[in-house]
């Protein structure tokens, strides 16, 4: 098979060039003199979008403090490109690799290349189709059943035992992230006979689909939706805009929640644009490179590693911009 070898995002942290702060290291001074860990990382979705962004960063910025030579490709939102991805990087013969998965099945042969090749996996963000302990090591990400619960919780409180209508903005079709964040919801709101969902529609973890798909919604259901559900809060913002350009007014004529926390959203809190908005951490950095420093001196690893969030609402939205949170 013919490899795809550009890399659309690289970032080589070796000795003689590390990009976080611009400090030079001495190969293997993280480990006591010991050979220089070698780690690639295999995007599925492209970093363009606050969260993203902040992952690759958090992730760049502690492979520079440890050391750690570290490589990243940008599977550009292409299953079969991140497929390629990972066979190339295979033959670099990592260390470690990281794969961040874009859909939940069109992982599988991404995970086969890195077994064959002998490379240990660490899932990041998302699952994928695979047996932990034998296709992959662990899996580092949030809880998004409690985040979509939470989410249906914030609509319920709102709502306090009124009818009301919801619509549903979903993720990445097929990404474990959006089946799991679909589940939650809709299983937390079998609870509350009050709230009714209307609609389900793909906004792609993307502001300007989700502003897109709100429109079309709001075209086909006008002023009967109550509440938006963002499978996260660039959907949530897209939203924001599509009520706006309908003459509605977000967070009075319709209530909204999403799923991220990001910086806009805890603006859009504090505005009372927007009800709630749920973390989920980006913050992977050093909780990835600890657990790869532990699987190096064979400590045994849980197969699965949660990244905890909470929840942002009015009482502590501005609290927490104040306090430099949000991305």
């Amino acid at each position: 098979m013919k490899k795809t070898s550009a890399l659309l995002i690289v970032f080589l942290l070796t000795a003689g060039m590390i990009f976080a702060g611009g400090q030079k290291a001495a190969d293997g001074a993280a480990t006591g003199g010991a050979k220089q860990l070698f780690v690639a990382l295999s995007e599925g979705e492209s970093p363009d979008n606050p969260w993203r962004k902040t992952q690759i960063t958090t992730i760049q910025e502690e492979a520079a403090k440890r050391g750690v030579r570290l490589v990243i490709t940008d599977g550009q939102n292409n299953s079969a490109k991140q497929v390629s991805d990972v066979e190339d990087l295979v033959t670099q013969k990592p260390d470690y690799l990281l794969i961040a998965p874009l859909e939940y099945e069109a992982s599988s042969p991404a995970l086969q290349a890195a077994k064959e090749a002998n490379v240990p996996v660490i899932l990041l963000d998302r699952d994928a189709a695979g047996t932990p302990g034998v296709d992959f090591v662990t899996v580092i990400r949030a809880d998004f059943i409690w985040e979509a619960q939470e989410s249906a919780k914030e609509i319920a409180k709102y709502f306090n035992g009124k009818e009301a209508n919801i619509v549903q903005l979903t993720g990445t079709p097929g990404s474990s992230v959006a089946i799991d964040r679909q589940k939650g919801f809709e299983d937390e709101l079998k609870k509350y006979p009050n709230l009714h969902l209307i609609a389900t529609q793909v906004g792609n973890f993307n502001r300007a689909e989700a502003q897109r798909t709100m429109t079309n919604l709001l075209q086909r259901y006008g002023n009967t939706i109550d509440a938006v559900y963002g499978h996260s809060d660039e959907e949530s913002l897209g939203a924001v805009q599509a009520i706006k350009a309908a003459g509605l007014v977000p967070g009075k004529d319709i209530q909204i929640v999403g799923i991220g926390g990001f910086l806009d959203a805890l603006k859009g809190i504090v505005s009372g644009e927007i009800h709630a908005s749920i973390e989920c951490s980006p913050y992977f950095g050093a909780t990835t490179i600890d657990t790869k420093y532990k699987l190096q001196k064979g400590e045994n690893v849980p197969t699965f590693i949660m990244n905890p969030g909470k929840v942002y609402d009015i009482a502590n939205a501005q609290r927490s911009i104040d306090a430099g949170e949000g991305f």
